[in-house]
């Protein structure tokens, strides 16, 4: 008895499914069919009611990343992991900046560290840290 195991092909792998899915088709009703949001054609409302927001040009500029090659790892409280990603879906909702947690922190980081340099022992981190 052979102690190798048994892996399916490719073709098994990729075979069309078409004929067993466990998801409905959801072909669209034309547009003037429809009352109010998309309308599939079982009847159902899609989840999404407002069209999709168009790409302009002020989208396509660069999205600022950069590789970094330094890391730290910052263990947070479950409050303080919630009020970054608050403050991540307010720049994103309110003010349409899509950055990431990361790009909040570093921001921050150099904020606060121009403070520091500029005013030391009444910078806001410094008074933060002695609990005034």
């Amino acid at each position: 008895m052979s102690r190798r195991v048994s892996l399916p092909g490719a073709d098994e792998l990729f075979r069309q499914t078409t004929t067993l899915s466990a998801v409905p088709s959801t072909t669209p009703v034309p547009i003037e069919d429809q009352p109010d949001g998309l309308i599939s054609a079982a009847g159902k409302k899609s989840v999404r009611t407002t069209p999709r927001r168009r790409v302009n040009s002020f989208d396509k500029s660069p999205s600022g990343r950069e590789r970094h090659d330094e890391k730290i790892t910052v263990y947070l409280s479950p409050e303080e992991l919630y009020d970054l990603e608050q403050a991540r879906l307010a720049l994103r909702g309110d003010l349409g900046l899509a950055v990431d947690r990361g790009r909040i922190v570093r921001e921050s980081l150099a904020i606060i560290i121009a403070d520091l340099e500029s005013k030391g022992d009444q910078s806001i981190i410094a008074r933060r840290l002695r609990g005034r």
